[in-house]
């Protein structure tokens, strides 16, 4: 009882896979990736063997469809199952079994594949292809998003809508490589919420760059990652807090510690974690340095 799309990146190999239902914590069963090995999205009455069984057989070296039509021939209640799997060259395969909730059905094209099943029309996987095919610009985590706003602007799941996921991986790399990795459990506008949250996940790739950089002492690059965090979610205090603990190491203390004060009148525990990261190695450990940042107040120990 729900809708989804698995895809793979012509340009950057990547591979991923979006879908929202009226169920909780859709992303526990529905989205599968693996880098250099493929994507499964299971659904209707989901078997969720298919994602890992599926994942298996195609790091073994077996198509998209291959593999498919094997975990089809020893399942029982096949008839009941929405399935697309996705591999690492671009093969794509799908089923929906006759037992599927109407409306039901499927969409390919060139490394793409959107199902849906339970939906309001039959045309919300016809919606999510040409929405995926169609977007302008971005990466693969925007147009999956893409696909899943035209299946709700046709409707979507004639339940309603509850819960959504993002699963992106990496042309190649371990097992365990994610891009983006993103849950709604519960929400009443799930796609909504999952959009915002990719925001936020760019924005904490750029602030662990520019913290990597600034561990290398590139800090006028650091300082840069951290401004490009900091303009994708304006309203982090975490963030904010770590761009302000670069500013003086491209000739800016007076700003760092006016960001400061603003940041701990947030949290005023900031003050108190910058002078315990700085014992822990993580900073310039200098009583005088840290009480011109973040003063502690009198008695007030780190």
């Amino acid at each position: 009882m729900t809708y989804s799309i698995v895809a793979r990146d012509p340009e950057t190999g990547e591979l991923g896979v979006a879908v929202q239902t009226r169920w909780f914590n859709v992303g526990a069963t529905v989205p599968w990736a693996e880098p250099g090995v493929g994507a499964v999205a299971t659904q209707s009455f989901a078997e969720v063997s298919y994602g890992p069984k599926g994942l298996a057989l195609m790091r073994a070296g077996h198509s998209a469809g291959e593999a498919l039509a094997r975990l089809r021939a020893q399942d029982d209640g096949e008839p009941k199952r929405q399935v697309a799997m996705l591999d690492a060259n671009g093969s794509v395969a799908s089923f929906t079994g006759s037992g599927c909730v109407a409306e039901a059905g499927s969409a390919a094209g060139d490394g793409v594949s959107a199902q849906a099943n339970m939906m309001e029309r039959a045309t919300v996987w016809g919606a999510m292809l040409e929405a995926y095919e169609g977007a302008s610009g971005g990466d693969l985590a925007d147009r999956l998003v893409a696909s899943l706003r035209a299946a709700e602007a046709q409707g979507g799941d004639m339940r309603g809508r509850q819960s959504a996921a993002l699963l992106v991986v990496p042309a190649a790399g371990d097992g365990w490589a994610r891009r983006f990795d993103l849950r709604v459990d519960d929400h009443p506008d799930p796609v909504g919420e999952l959009s915002r949250l990719v925001m936020v996940a760019r924005a904490y790739q750029h602030a662990g760059g520019g913290m990597d950089l600034a561990a290398e002492m590139r800090f006028p690059e650091a300082l840069e990652e951290l401004d490009r965090a900091v303009s994708l979610a304006p309203d982090d205090d975490q963030i904010a807090f770590f761009r302000a603990t670069v500013l003086p190491a491209v000739g800016r203390p007076l700003d760092a510690r006016a960001e400061l004060d603003r940041i701990r009148q947030i949290e005023p525990r900031w003050g108190r974690y910058l002078w315990r990261g700085a014992a822990a190695g993580m900073g310039p450990n200098d009583p005088e340095y840290l009480s011109a940042l973040a003063p502690l107040e009198p008695g007030e120990t780190p």
